[in-house]
């Protein structure tokens, strides 16, 4: 919920002094984004400006489409699943409102091998594991930029396999937020925010299983004894996936590690394409030639997304960065300078630079009402300038020049 609020946060700073900005919030996530709310009016009051230019509403779906259908809204910014974006964009283009849509994500972790087939330093592996463990796991998986494939080369793949999964099984499920909570029970990953997704979960990773998948850790719901009430899915490393299996296309948000196999680099861009998702993407590879540093940036060019790290997670997610990506997760961007655009409409003027000296003015035969020369001085005009040879250029110079 938190990660929602400052999603709906950093868009509102960019342009809160510029027009009153109203977000209609998802009811599971109200209560905390009321709280980020109230941070940003009084952040716009202690500027001097007006507080109730951010509104916050939770609305019935009837009440909504009024909102995206109304001519008073001059831009629409949208992030969520795309049954819902295809009703908001069909109710925005009744008065041809412009849009922003970010929807949902399956991004990948790429981990390339040497291209001399060695693989990268164990030092340098255990930092991408802590990488792969944080963009997985953080948030319980709820994260729409969140690690949802590592796609791995042969010796990159290994290595992972042994690094992840006694660290996974390690995982603490838990509430930090509980006061009572004994200082030694820390806690790793936390409640979801729904178990709406459980069933469906549970059945992907027995398809996975059926078709070929291996279970190393959790892979089912979790009954919490300290907590019965919390929504909790035991965090889950499942490898040898493929690209035909649903676990491989479908978004996730949940607490479940991917591991693919690529045979190769151009093995590891076809995986990484193979949904119809593309908004981030996490490359991680050696740097130490040219070899490996021109198959991170045949990857980096080679992959279908909108934001895209180098041995690194996230680190796109940045505000001064255009947030958004292509494909099924969507359009338009927010955030950064083009996302500070997009909710600005171009306007093109044209002046004169020095008005005494150069001002337009129509020549006398094509001054209306015309001369009878007026076609043969235009039929000049386009000779010199698109003429296909110099010949028909000096015909048209010709032709000017007598009139």
């Amino acid at each position: 919920m938190s990660r929602h609020c400052f999603t709906k946060r950093r868009r509102t700073a960019k342009r809160r002094a510029a027009v009153q900005h109203v977000l209609t919030i998802f009811s599971h996530v109200f209560r905390s984004s009321v709280y980020f709310i109230d941070i940003a009016r009084a952040a716009l009051h202690a500027c001097g400006f007006d507080s109730n230019l951010v509104n916050a509403i939770s609305c019935w779906p009837q009440t909504a489409a009024y909102l995206t259908s109304h001519p008073g809204i001059s831009h629409l910014t949208f992030i969520g699943s795309r049954p819902v974006a295809h009703e908001i964009a069909k109710s925005a283009s009744k008065v041809l409102t412009p849009l922003c849509i970010e929807l949902g994500g399956k991004d990948a972790a790429i981990v390339l091998d040497h291209p001399n087939g060695d693989g990268i330093a164990a030092g340098e592996m255990e930092r991408i594991a802590s990488i792969i463990m944080r963009g997985v796991f953080q948030s319980g998986g709820q994260n729409c930029i969140g690690i949802e494939r590592v796609v791995a080369m042969p010796t990159a793949y290994r290595t992972l396999v042994k690094m992840l999964e006694p660290r996974i099984k390690a995982l603490r499920l838990g509430s930090d937020l509980d006061p009572d909570r004994p200082a030694s029970d820390a806690v790793d990953v936390g409640a979801l925010i729904s178990p709406a997704s459980f069933d469906r979960l549970e059945r992907l990773i027995a398809e996975a299983r059926a078709q070929g998948a291996s279970l190393l850790a959790g892979g089912h719901r979790h009954f919490h004894q300290r907590y019965p009430h919390g929504h909790y899915f035991a965090p889950t490393l499942l490898v040898d996936v493929t690209p035909e299996m649903r676990i491989a296309q479908e978004e996730l948000f949940a607490p479940v590690c991917v591991l693919m196999l690529a045979d190769d680099v151009e093995d590891a861009v076809r995986i990484t394409n193979s949904t119809e998702y593309g908004l981030g993407c996490s490359i991680f590879g050696p740097t130490s030639s040219s070899g490996a540093r021109g198959n991170l940036a045949h990857v980096l060019s080679s992959v279908k997304c909108g934001m895209a790290a180098v041995n690194d997670f996230a680190a796109y997610y940045m505000v001064q960065l255009p947030f958004g990506g292509v494909r099924q997760s969507g359009y338009g961007r927010f955030a950064g300078l083009e996302g500070l655009r997009s909710l600005c409409n171009a306007k093109s003027i044209c002046m004169d630079r020095f008005p005494a000296l150069v001002k337009t003015a129509i020549p006398a035969s094509l001054d209306y009402p015309m001369k009878p020369d007026a076609w043969h001085v235009s039929r000049g005009v386009v000779e010199v300038g698109y003429g296909e040879s110099i010949r028909r250029k000096v015909e048209g110079i010709r032709k000017l020049a007598g009139f």
